[in-house]
């Protein structure tokens, strides 16, 4: 089988539980969400432009670059068919896996893998435009090791995140981060809102990438 790779990189996890360590980025064309603040909507189309890869193609990317982590992305990576063979393939040879998700693809399929991978599932809030697509039925699959991701751009974003981590009492099961959208809210409002609230379980995260690199660079 073949995996449409609209990008492939070795930088630095920028979000996520792996935050600061080195990593190759796997980037798999396609997405079946168009949030209004995407950063990647170049890699979400799913005629764009893309690598046919093979498994044994991106093995040999990594034995080339010397790394052991591995993060897939997107786009959406769970929409591609047999993904969860590249995945089983990349944990036999000793890879950590983990995937960038956006909240509304099942991930059970992908949590019975003999290598489970470690998620960042993102919850989409209201500024996105999707929330309507969101499955909270994937967070009884979490374990300690993954997050839930609420990327928020707005007050009324970090409210939904906040019912949202209650209802479902996110904070026992995994780690949950608030990511800002680039440019529609600062790091010091999100810090506010997690005094106001004494919202002690979770954590502001910063697309570090972002702030090492131009914001719009690609490949970084």
């Amino acid at each position: 089988m073949l995996y449409p790779v609209a990008e492939y990189f070795v930088s630095i996890n920028g979000e996520g539980t792996k935050a600061g360590y080195l990593a190759a980025f796997i980037r798999l064309r396609g997405c079946n969400l168009h949030c209004h603040y995407c950063d990647t909507r170049w890699a979400n189309d799913k005629d764009g432009p893309a690598k046919m890869m093979s498994v044994e193609d991106i093995l040999n990317l990594l034995e080339r670059d010397k790394v052991s982590r591995v993060t897939l992305t997107g786009g959406e990576p769970l929409l591609q068919e047999d993904v969860g063979i590249l995945i089983g393939r990349l944990g036999e040879k000793g890879y950590k896996v983990e995937v960038e998700t956006n909240g509304s693809i099942p991930i059970g399929p992908f949590c019975s893998l003999p290598y489970r991978p470690v998620f960042t599932l993102d919850y989409k809030c209201p500024d996105s435009g999707m929330e309507s697509h969101m499955i909270t039925d994937n967070y009884h699959l979490l374990k300690s090791r993954d997050c839930v991701k609420f990327v928020v751009g707005s007050r009324k974003d970090l409210d939904r995140a906040f019912d949202i981590s209650r209802k479902y009492h996110l904070a026992g099961i995994c780690q949950v981060f608030l990511s800002p959208v680039f440019g529609s809210i600062t790091p010091e409002d999100i810090v506010e809102y997690l005094k106001e609230h004494h919202w002690n379980t979770a954590r502001l995260q910063l697309q570090l990438h972002k702030f090492i690199w131009p914001p719009d660079t690609r490949g970084v």
